[in-house]
């Protein structure tokens, strides 16, 4: 071994030695600050969980403090002793609590980019800081991992498209919001769908708080979610199609150059974790329903029926796209990872 190898070596182990303690005291300062939230809302009687506007009496406050107690442990051991297999073990478990409590920022951020309000602010800092925190206790869990032997630098992967499974998979994604798109369009342009007009559901729109760009995008013709969802068709095709990873050429002054990864990966996983909990137990509860185990509440439609056909259209979409979205996030971390 040369000098220079030992010495590249000697500064990779450095590395590795400091970055865990890094990445666990950033973890550690968040998870007191989540606790101290936490302990903040239960004690001032903030709800921070609703459902259909309405707020929902509940101690999650004080769960909020568990969970950020729970992390504090964790990355204050980390930081203190060094990443450990129990500590990894109960980081991912933290990680997984903090992911749950994030679920649903998607429909948080797609209300405040259409121009409408959130049920509560506390409760949308709330998603904030639990989606901050399930990234740093991934990261803090995953830091510290021994570098294969004789692997001292790194070098970027060729653009590669995703695995033929992968990409079948987006296309099953893409084809299940086919129906969902045109269900919202035919109401945009004025048609009538399940028993409902396009002027019944604007009035139901309006009635419900919709943005003024929500409703001017309804009155030309354009539904603002159908539109949404071709953003997210987009992203999907991104992350298995060599396009996705290198800007094209005329984007100025980054025509040629790599896509960062985490571009693409925050709004993947993101989308990922909120539709494809929400799609599949969408569906399980509309095919309850259909079995006649359930109710399904009429809402702003004419019968239950209608309710039921457009609960199906939804809940598929949903579900199809998210569970896709999922998959190919991970081809797409597998694939641009730098190689060894």
């Amino acid at each position: 071994m040369t000098s220079a190898e030992r010495m590249t070596k000697a500064l990779w182990s450095a590395r590795r030695q400091r970055r865990p303690r890094a990445v666990a005291r950033a973890t550690l300062l968040w998870a007191v600050s989540y606790a101290g939230f936490g302990l903040a809302c239960a004690l001032s009687g903030t709800s921070l969980l609703y459902r259909g506007g309405d707020p929902v009496p509940s101690g999650l406050g004080w769960a909020v403090v568990g969970v950020g107690a729970l992390g504090t442990a964790a990355s204050g051991a980390v930081v203190l002793c060094g990443p450990r297999p129990a500590l990894r073990v109960l980081l991912w478990a933290v990680c997984g609590l903090a992911g749950i409590a994030a679920f649903s920022l998607l429909m948080d951020v797609i209300a405040l980019m259409l121009g409408q309000g959130v049920d509560s602010w506390a409760s949308a800092a709330h998603k904030v800081l639990a989606a901050i925190g399930a990234v740093l206790l991934a990261a803090t869990a995953r830091s510290g991992r021994r570098r294969p032997a004789g692997t001292a630098g790194t070098a970027v992967r060729a653009p590669s498209a995703a695995p033929r499974a992968v990409q079948l998979g987006a296309w099953a994604g893409t084809l299940a919001f086919v129906p969902y798109a045109a269900m919202k369009l035919v109401w945009a342009s004025g048609g009538t769908f399940a028993g409902i007009t396009g002027e019944e559901m604007l009035a139901v729109s309006e009635r419900n708080g919709a943005s003024g760009i929500f409703l001017a995008l309804e009155s030309w013709g354009l539904d603002p979610t159908a539109l949404l969802a071709a953003l997210g068709v987009f992203l999907l095709w991104g992350l298995v199609r060599p396009w996705g990873q290198v800007f094209p050429r005329w984007t100025p002054f980054l025509r040629g150059r790599r896509v960062p990864r985490w571009l693409p990966l925050a709004p993947a996983l993101l989308g990922a974790a909120t539709l494809a909990p929400y799609g599949v137990a969408g569906v399980g509860y509309v095919a309850l329903a259909t079995a006649g185990a359930v109710t399904m509440r009429r809402g702003d439609f004419h019968s239950s029926g209608d309710a039921l056909l457009v609960g199906w259209i939804g809940m598929v979409a949903f579900a199809a796209y998210g569970i896709a979205l999922t998959i190919a996030a991970r081809s797409y971390w597998l694939r641009t990872r730098p190689a060894r």
